[in-house]
Order: structure tokens, then C-alpha cells, then sequence
């Protein structure tokens, strides 16, 4: 087991500044464009997977990483340089860590190096887990999945919102509902081969923020997926569901996981450390304005009321990595988070992540709300943190719950 440290070793400190130099000269060029052009950046995208960064061997390198600190490094680099192109870049990710939160080895290695293709044909995924009616209420999903024995096939019926590359990408994660008799622990997780039949995209959102990244519906008419595509295998399903009639049946016991929220508890510090890529880049916009832009003869940070507004932003960044790196550490190393220190690091992060950039847009004034300066585009980005992957009231509940062991609501 890794000891935890603040100190990146040196390969980690050479990854670091290859991936902050790709967002600085790759990145941050195009930004505003495709933030204009709402559309994915795959012109960037293709850029990512020729030099090596839009890759499963990249991705399975920081996950891997003994020290936990691998991922959350990447994620922060990366939306330094840019919220909505780095969702582009990493939003398969979603999609493989269901694969590998849920699925055989045999299912890991076959649908994850679908899901990104490889520089001269970049394909990306989806994970699908929200529903019109249900978004932090998983137990309201209604997407069915029911087993044909007969051909071991499973039929999918439904619809999902909210996907990252929601009908254009190559594989599908859909979570759906097999047993409806026992709420969110009646969920498994299927693949959607490319090409199948009765997958369609519905409406296309436009974006308040993130709006490089394609955000879509999901529609699932009579989908029929073999047998192989339920993620872990109908044995592990059926063990799966048995304990949790049996649980239900005996009022307690032993808690059992959905599909869905194994991703998500799996992808929480990563969320958060792409919250504070986004809140550091909004504050070294308004550290440089505020040490150039001259009012009444001097430069503002002389001013007590904007050099504490940047103290406090750089001391409240500081303290959300540390939340992301501990929880990242503690995953990877098997500890359990007894506190929800993973719901932790993604609540103070995401909540930096908004307060920092709207702190940024007021140092800059007229100019911050302006398009001519990136904090407006930053602050209009950071808002989806505290929302995507559960709400900040819901990361709020779970740690709640933890501390307390009361079924708070």
C-alpha cells in the first residue's frame, strides 16, 4: 500500500506538465470557439488520442496508480485548460469505469478499448444513467431490462437524459431496472453494442455551461442485447439480487450496492479534481489582472478587499485538492471512506469551484462578464459540478447518513 503523500514523484511531476502543457497550446486556444459552436471538439479530441492522452493504456496507467493521485492529476491539468473540451476528452471515462466497477475481465477487455478507438478512428461512450423522472432518485428509474431465455438475450425499454455523448457514441452503459420489486438494489448495467437496433439520440441539450461537451437523450425502443452484454454475468446477478429479497425480507443486513452508484462513488474525487482544474484557472486570471490592472493609481490587489478575496480562493483550492488526493488515495488503497470522504471531495470542490469563479468574475468587473476574458465562460462551466454525478444536497444526504447511520431525508 502506497504511503500518502502531498508530494507528486518525479514521473507523476512529468506527466503533470505534459498534460498542462497539451491544455495550455491544445486546449486553451480553442476553447471559445467550440464553447460557441456548442459541438463536440473532435478536431481536439483527435489531437489528444494521436500524441497519447485520449487513450485506454493513458487512462488505465493513472487509474492504476499505486498512490491514487494519478487520476485526479490528469483531471485537474486538463480542465485547466478547459471545462467543456476536457469533458469531450475524458466523458468515455464514465462509461469504462462502469465497465470496471461492474463487469468480467473478459467484458473489461473487450468493450473498453471500443469505447475509444484509437487515433486514426477516435470513438467515444456513454454512460447512461438518468432518467426524465429520475436523476438523484435512482429508485424511480423506469428503464426495464427483461431476460429472454429463450434466445438469452435482454430487451432494454426506456428512456435516459443527461448522457455525456449520449447517442453518438460507439458503446452505450445503460442502467436499467431487472427486478422493480426492490427499488435502486433491483438495477444492473448492460453494454449497447455499436449499431444496435431500437438506440436512438433524443433532444440535444443546449448548455448553460460545458457546452463543448454533447449532452443528449437516449432513447431505448425493444434494444435486445445477448446475454454476454449484462456488466458481471447473470450468476453474479442473481446471487446479487437473492441477497437483497433476502434483506428486504428480513427489514436490514448487509447493504447492497447498485449498479449506478458503484460508478459513481468510483468517479466522485475525480469530479471533484475537475473542479478545482476549473477554480484554479479563475484564479490565476484574477491574480494576474488584479497585479496589471491599474485603478486610481496603483494596481487593485494593493486593495485589502481583492487581495483577501484571493487569499481565500487560493486557501479554499488548496484544501479542495487535498479532499480529492485524500479520497483518490484512500480508493485506490482499499480504505473504506467510513466519514464519505469521496462525497466530501467532490461537495467542497464543486462548491469552491462556483464560489472561486464568481469571486473571479468580480475582481475582473465589466471585463469578467464579458466574453473577451475566459472567467465568464469558467464561472458559466462550474456551475455543473455541484449538479452532474449528485447534486451537492445529495453528496450533503450521503455524508449525513454516514456520520449519523439515521436514514435522513
Amino acid at each position: 500500500m502506497a504511503e500518502f503523500t502531498m508530494e507528486l514523484n518525479d514521473e507523476q511531476k512529468e506527466v503533470r506538465d505534459w498534460l498542462h502543457g497539451f491544455a495550455a497550446d491544445v486546449i486553451r486556444p480553442a476553447a471559445a470557439e467550440w464553447d460557441e459552436r456548442e459541438e463536440t471538439p473532435w478536431p481536439v479530441i483527435q489531437e489528444a488520442a494521436k500524441v497519447g492522452i485520449y487513450s485506454l493504456d493513458f487512462y488505465a496507467q493513472q487509474y492504476f496508480d499505486a498512490t491514487g493521485l494519478g487520476i485526479p492529476m490528469a483531471m485537474e491539468e486538463l480542465f485547466w485548460g478547459d471545462a467543456g473540451i476536457a469533458l469531450s476528452i475524458v466523458g468515455t471515462g464514465l462509461a469504462a469505469v462502469g465497465v470496471l466497477a461492474n463487469g468480467t475481465e473478459e467484458q473489461i477487455g473487450t468493450w473498453i478499448p471500443q469505447m475509444y478507438g484509437d487515433a486514426a478512428d477516435v470513438k467515444v461512450a456513454a454512460f447512461c444513467s438518468s432518467e426524465p423522472d429520475a436523476g438523484s432518485d435512482v429508485a424511480s428509474m423506469r428503464t426495464r431490462a427483461v431476460y429472454d431465455e429463450a434466445k438469452d438475450e435482454w430487451v432494454i425499454n426506456g428512456t435516459k437524459t443527461w448522457a455525456t455523448n449520449g447517442g453518438i457514441a460507439n458503446v452505450h452503459v445503460v442502467v436499467a431496472v431487472v427486478d422493480p420489486g426492490l427499488g435502486s438494489k433491483g438495477h444492473a448495467s448492460f453494454i449497447v453494442p455499436p449499431g444496435t437496433p431500437g438506440l436512438a439520440q433524443g433532444q440535444k441539450f443546449k448548455k448553460h455551461g460545458i457546452r463543448a461537451s454533447h449532452t443528449a437523450e437516449v432513447i431505448l425502443d425493444n434494444v435486445r442485447v445477448p446475454g454476454s452484454c449484462l456488466l458481471g454475468g447473470k450468476e453474479k446477478l442473481d446471487e446479487r439480487l437473492a441477497r437483497a429479497r433476502e434483506r428486504a425480507e428480513a427489514g436490514g443486513g448487509e447493504r447492497v450496492k447498485n449498479a449506478a452508484m458503484a460508478t459513481f462513488e468510483a468517479s466522485r474525487p475525480a469530479v471533484g479534481a475537475m473542479a478545482v482544474g476549473t477554480a484554479r484557472a479563475a484564479y490565476e486570471v484574477a491574480l494576474d489582472y488584479a497585479m496589471t490592472r491599474e485603478q486610481f493609481g496603483r494596481p487593485i490587489i494593493d486593495n485589502q478587499g481583492v487581495a483577501f478575496q484571493l487569499a481565500d480562493m487560493r486557501t479554499q483550492i488548496d484544501a479542495a485538492r487535498l479532499l480529492v488526493w485524500r479520497a483518490s488515495w484512500m480508493a485506490v488503497n482499499g480504505k473504506p471512506f467510513t466519514a464519505a470522504e469521496g462525497s466530501m471531495s467532490k461537495l467542497y470542490a464543486s462548491e469552491t469551484a462556483k464560489k472561486v469563479t464568481a469571486q473571479a468574475v468580480q475582481i475582473l468587473g465589466g471585463n469578467g462578464y464579458t466574453r473577451e476574458y475566459p472567467v465568464e465562460r469558467m464561472h458559466r462551466d462550474s456551475a455543473i459540478y455541484t449538479i452532474f454525478e449528485g447534486t451537492s444536497e445529495i453528496q450533503r444526504l450521503v455524508i449525513a447518513r454516514t456520520l449519523s447511520g439515521m436514514p435522513i431525508r
